[in-house]
């Protein structure tokens, strides 16, 4: 069995790693090492996203997953889907280039339309500022738990929740790495930016 080592890889490297080790096993299961933390999230999350078995043996410091994928093929109904659902790039912590509170109230607003339309986005991807909405003390936490429940994918950039100090505080959603969010963007043929 192939054996690939991310422990000491930052992010997007593990996940990265991964999907190439995917792309070369043909099926078959291969391991990989990881430190406990936001790694091993990504990753795991990763290989759910591609329908993959994961055997995970977790230890103090480390984990090491055994993963297995079967060869997936799109069909056209999951490509339709896939062009039709939106997904939204949310770069800041307001709306527009106004009065800042003018410009949180309006991005409050949208949040909470979306909750009324029939048409939901695919994923709601939180970066830079923007991650301030899905942490602690948001004004936003009820309306995208609200959106998780209804099955959109609330995302929000590890880097920036870690440079904001809310590594923790994170409450709407979970947390991802630039691969899964350049990977969503580049794969969806309808993206919103905000």
């Amino acid at each position: 069995m192939k054996v690939i080592d991310c422990r000491g890889l930052t992010c997007p490297a593990p996940v990265i790693s991964t999907k190439k080790a995917m792309e070369e096993s043909d099926g078959a299961p291969f391991q990989i090492l990881l430190e406990n933390g936001a790694a091993r999230e990504n990753v795991l999350r990763f290989c759910r996203s591609k329908g993959c078995t994961v055997i995970e043996k977790r230890g103090e410091a480390d984990t090491s997953l055994v993963i297995t994928c079967k060869q997936q093929t799109s069909t056209a109904d999951d490509l339709a889907v896939k062009l039709t659902a939106p997904v939204i790039l949310i770069a800041s912590d307001s709306l527009g280039n106004s009065s800042d509170e003018l410009g949180r109230l309006l991005l409050k607003n949208f949040i909470m339309t979306l909750l009324e339309l029939q048409v939901q986005p695919e994923k709601i991807i939180f970066m830079n500022r923007g991650v301030l909405l899905t942490s602690e003390g948001s004004e936003m936490l009820e309306p995208l738990s609200k959106l998780v429940n209804a099955g959109v994918e609330i995302l929000s950039c590890g880097v920036c929740l870690e440079y904001y100090g809310l590594r923790d505080k994170l409450l709407a959603g979970v947390v991802t790495n630039m691969y899964i969010i350049a990977e969503s963007l580049l794969s969806s043929g309808n993206i919103i930016r905000l």
